[in-house]
C-alpha cells in the first residue's frame, strides 16, 4: 500500500505540480493585493484625508460622472483614510464578459473621481482571475475546485508516504552530507510537513469558494441548507431617494454593535438600500455576511440578516473567505499564508529534481 501511495503521489505531483505552484504563487501575491494595487496607482492617494468619508457626495458624483449607470452602486467602507472605492456591476461596456464591473475610486470628500478601471483590465485583478478561474470564466472556477480536491489528495498521500514506521527522530532529520537524492528527499519532506497545515486549510477553503453549490450539497445533510437571503423591495417606487448617510444611520440603529463594510445604493425605483455589516464574532472584515435592507424612500428597515445567529452551515461558510485570504488572523496569518504560498514551488522543484536524479542513476 505504501508503494502504491508513493506512486500516486509521484504522478499527482508531476501532473498537477505546476498548477499547484501557480495557485500558490498567485495566492501569495493576492494576500496583499489591495495594498499592492494601491502602491501601483498613486493617484488613489488623494490629497485631504477626510474622515469620515462623504458617501452622500460620492453617490452624487458617480451619477453625474456616469449618467448612463442607472443600476446600484456599491461603496466600500474601508474605515481608513484615503480614497472611497466604488463598484458598478454589469456595465454595458463589458457585456459578454463573465465578471468585469466598473471600479472607481473617489476622493475622500466624494467630489472627484481619482481613478476608474474595469475588473480584469489591471494587474491585480488579472492575477485574481488567474488564481480563481484560470482566466477561463465559470468553467475555470470549477476546474480549480476539482483540481483542489486532487491537490488535497496529493498533500495527504505525501503525508501517508512519509509517515514513519520506526524512529520519528530519523524521519525528521535533515542529512546535509548525504547524497543529493537523499538530501532532496529530506528537503522535500520537511518543506511539505512544515507547510502541510496551512496548505490543507488553503486547499479546503479554496475548494469551498470555487465550488459553492457542491459544498452546500455536501454540508446540507449534516448542517442543513444554507439560508436564502431576502430580497425586499421599497414600498413606493415613485418617491425621492433618501441620502446614503440616512440609510447608514438607520442600519446602525438596527445593528448597533456591527461595523459597516459596504453600502449598496439602489437605482431609483423600488429597489432597497442594502447595508453589509460585520457583527461581533464575524471574522471576515471586508466581506462579512450580515445585512440590513432599508426602504429607499422612507428609510424604514425592511429586513435584516444576522450571520452570527444563522445555522451551522452559515457559520462554516462564513469562515472560508477569511481563512483563505488570511484576514481572520490579522497581519500574522497573512504573512504565514504568504510564505505558505511559496512552499508548493519548493516542493515541486525538489520533487522533480529527485525524480530526475533517480531516473538517471545507472
Amino acid at each position: 500500500m505504501r508503494r502504491f501511495v508513493r506512486r500516486c503521489h509521484l504522478w499527482l505531483g508531476l501532473s498537477l505540480g505546476l498548477l499547484l505552484v501557480m495557485l500558490g504563487l498567485t495566492g501569495s501575491v493576492l494576500v496583499f493585493y489591495v495594498e499592492i494595487d494601491r502602491w501601483q496607482h498613486p493617484a488613489q492617494a488623494a490629497a485631504g484625508q477626510a474622515v469620515p468619508a462623504s458617501y452622500d457626495r460620492a453617490i452624487l458624483t458617480l451619477r453625474e460622472r456616469f449618467p448612463d449607470k442607472h443600476g446600484p452602486w456599491r461603496l466600500e467602507v474601508t474605515g481608513q483614510p484615503g480614497a472611497i472605492p466604488a463598484r458598478y456591476y454589469n456595465p454595458p461596456e463589458t457585456a459578454g464578459r463573465d465578471f468585469a464591473p466598473l471600479m472607481v475610486w473617489l476622493s475622500p470628500d466624494g467630489s472627484r473621481v481619482l481613478r476608474r478601471d474595469y475588473w480584469g483590465d489591471y494587474a491585480m485583478t488579472w492575477i485574481y482571475d488567474l488564481h480563481y478561474r484560470l482566466q477561463l470564466g465559470p468553467r475555470g472556477g470549477e476546474l480549480v475546485g476539482y483540481a483542489g480536491i486532487a491537490l488535497l489528495a496529493l498533500l495527504l498521500s505525501g503525508l501517508w508516504a512519509w509517515w514513519p514506521r520506526g524512529s520519528w527522530t530519523k524521519a525528521l532529520r535533515l542529512r546535509r552530507q548525504a547524497p543529493p537524492v537523499r538530501t532532496l528527499r529530506d528537503w522535500h519532506k520537511l518543506s511539505g510537513l512544515a507547510g502541510l497545515p496551512l496548505l490543507a486549510v488553503l486547499t479546503v477553503t479554496g475548494v469551498m469558494l470555487a465550488l459553492p453549490d457542491e459544498t452546500d450539497a455536501v454540508l446540507a445533510p449534516a448542517f442543513g441548507p444554507p439560508p436564502q437571503l431576502p430580497q425586499p423591495l421599497s414600498r413606493d417606487g415613485s418617491g425621492e431617494q433618501i441620502a446614503p448617510s440616512r440609510a447608514v444611520a438607520v442600519a446602525a440603529r438596527a445593528m448597533p454593535e456591527a461595523r459597516l463594510a459596504w453600502i449598496e445604493v439602489p437605482a431609483l425605483g423600488n429597489m432597497a438600500f442594502r447595508l453589509r455589516l460585520q457583527q461581533p464574532g464575524e471574522h471576515s472584515r471586508r466581506f462579512p455576511h450580515s445585512y440590513v435592507w432599508i426602504d429607499q424612500h422612507d428609510g424604514d428597515v425592511l429586513d435584516r440578516f444576522d450571520a452570527t445567529r444563522g445555522s451551522a452551515a452559515t457559520l462554516i461558510g462564513s469562515w472560508a473567505h477569511p481563512l483563505h485570504d488570511g484576514s481572520a488572523g490579522g497581519a500574522v496569518l497573512r504573512w504565514l499564508l504568504f510564505v505558505a504560498g511559496l512552499v508548493p514551488a519548493v516542493l515541486f522543484v525538489t520533487g522533480l529534481m529527485r525524480w530526475r536524479l533517480r531516473r538517471l542513476r545507472p
